[in-house]
């Protein structure tokens, strides 16, 4: 038996997990502690790496607490990790500002000086755009992307950028401070869309082409590959055993298609957390301009994802709780055992959220959401556009109106599905996993929408750790490769589509469709 720590570092949270991998790789406790996001008026949105320190020390020291299992019994620890974000680090590893999330969209002006001028094609100058589709695949065509954020601080924080010494993404740092060593592993420097995948190296070109000091990039490595032992001072703090190997993990892209068991080519999974996205597997690069998706380096040499993503997907549900159904929740969870507990608040959530949807029918009354709570990505890029509810009438109540939360985001998927199917096979059945798919209700709701067969996974929010404990379990040389990982992971249910709930969602879905191109000059008007 060998036993793992695999840390996911979310939006809102890091949850520890602890693994014994043996012929299956089966969770024995978890730990779970939030931690702040914090959203500025000019569009920024950052965190504070050391909030996701202190809480991945907490949540490990509480591992062993309520287990029997000891730290130097430990073979390796890992990450799964949100990705684009912008880590600026000096030379003795300390961040020189608070970390830029993957949802700071900030940089407009950084963006419209740098690709977007002169002869365009879907919005990027069409010199520059060849150059990135030659080197990477991808164009950073977005506001988010972090070659945005890093010119972004280059011209409004000067001071903060000349103490930079390395550009790291979220578990980037977290390596560091684990290990001492600055590295990056190959799927974080695609992210930064600056890695030439032919090379496997950074491009050069596109860094001088953007004005990007390639002393700032770090080396390199993959995901199974240890990036060296816990350095005293970081077991120290987390209670582990100095010297413990720290294998380099992945970003939440690359690997909770892994722990979803989506990792052969052809596979699509589905992903409902904080954000959502729809993936499927691929041996070779692909891009699709016009509707923002790209096949973005997996976990597995030679292997692709191509990712199509929402901003916001489970941050609709938090917004019904805290915004739309408080009162009701309130009065719910306090009758269900909830203490100490983020994980079971969240699941007696999604407990609630089924037991009131399915009273109501599929439709919602004709009441339709659409989940834009943060801006959009794909398949259109506006940091404008907004959530709105559609066609309420006098006798639409607050349970189809939190229905519709849950059929806009399920609309939305299905979009983003129907756009990957124009470059690649998608799969049927496809994999269900993330918060999300807790709730049986959404995956039939999903499954209706789509008409596709959705199977979820045993505890679907601990996929990225699973992706994670796979990763170690390549590193630690128990199993092959991803592939043979992906076998060990059953679904543990299958909902398939009904087809008495075909024509209506059909109908909505053909509205949902037009809403966005329909309001996008009323959102540039109210949101800029």
């Amino acid at each position: 038996m060998t036993y793992v720590l695999a840390y996911d570092i979310g939006t809102t949270g890091v949850k520890t997990c602890l693994f014994a991998v043996e012929k299956q790789i089966r969770l024995l406790s978890s730990a779970q502690e939030g931690y702040g996001l914090y959203l500025l008026d000019n569009g920024g949105a950052e965190q504070e790496p050391e909030e996701w320190w202190q809480a991945m020390c907490r949540t490990t020291k509480a591992i062993f607490d309520r287990t029997e299992t000891a730290p130097e019994q430990i073979a390796g620890l890992s990450f799964c990790s949100q990705m684009q974000g912008l880590v600026l680090v000096d030379r003795e590893g300390r961040p020189v500002r608070r970390a830029m999330s993957y949802m700071d969209q900030r940089a407009g002006a950084e963006l419209k000086k740098g690709l977007a001028h002169g002869p365009q094609i879907a919005g990027a100058n069409v010199v520059k755009l060849l150059k990135c589709l030659r080197a990477t695949g991808a164009v950073p065509s977005s506001v988010k992307d972090p070659v945005w954020k890093y010119k972004w601080v280059q011209a409004h924080e000067p001071e903060n950028f000349r103490r930079t010494d390395k550009w790291l993404d979220v578990k980037e740092y977290l390596l560091l401070r684990c290990t001492g060593r600055a590295v990056m592993t190959e799927d974080s420097a695609y992210a930064a869309l600056l890695y030439d995948t032919r090379k496997r190296a950074w491009s050069q070109p596109l860094c001088k082409m953007f004005g990007v000091n390639m002393d700032h990039l770090p080396p390199v490595i993959q995901a199974a590959d240890q990036v060296g032992g816990l350095t005293g001072q970081a077991a120290a703090e987390l209670g582990l055993r100095p010297g413990t190997p720290v294998f380099g993990g992945g970003g939440d892209a690359a690997l909770i298609g892994v722990g979803a068991g989506a990792a052969a080519v052809g596979s699509t999974h589905i992903y409902c957390g904080t954000s959502g996205w729809v993936s499927t597997v691929t041996d070779r690069q692909l891009v699709d301009v016009d509707a923002m998706i790209a096949a973005i380096v997996g976990a597995q040499p030679g292997r692709y994802n191509y990712f199509a993503e929402m901003e916001t997907a489970g941050k609709c549900l938090e917004w019904v709780k805290d915004h739309l159904a408080l009162d009701e929740i309130g009065v719910y969870l306090e009758k269900k055992d909830v203490a100490g507990s983020r994980e079971a608040v969240y699941t007696s959530l999604y407990d609630y959220l089924t037991e009131t949807v399915e009273k109501i029918p599929p439709g919602s009354g004709g009441v339709i959401f659409t989940p834009w709570l943060h801006g959009n990505r794909c398949p259109f890029e506006d940091p404008a556009a907004a959530g709105m509810f559609f066609n309420i009438r006098l006798d639409t109540g607050k349970t189809e109106l939190i229905r519709a939360v849950l059929e806009g985001i399920c609309f939305h998927l299905r979009w983003m599905l129907e756009c990957q199917a124009r470059k690649v096979q998608t799969s049927d059945p496809i994999r269900f996993v993330g918060g999300g798919a807790l709730s049986p209700v959404t995956a039939r709701i999903l499954a209706d929408v789509t008409g596709r067969t959705v199977q979820t996974v045993a505890s679907p929010q601990n996929a990225g750790s699973v992706g994670a404990a796979a990763v170690m379990a390549v590193g630690l040389g128990l199993v092959p490769d991803l592939d043979a990982v992906g076998t060990l992971i059953p679904p543990e249910r299958t909902f398939s589509p009904r087809t008495e709930n075909r024509a209506v969602y059909d109908r909505n879905y053909a509205v949902f469709r037009k809403l966005y191109a329909a309001n996008k000059s009323h959102f540039r008007a109210l949101n800029g």
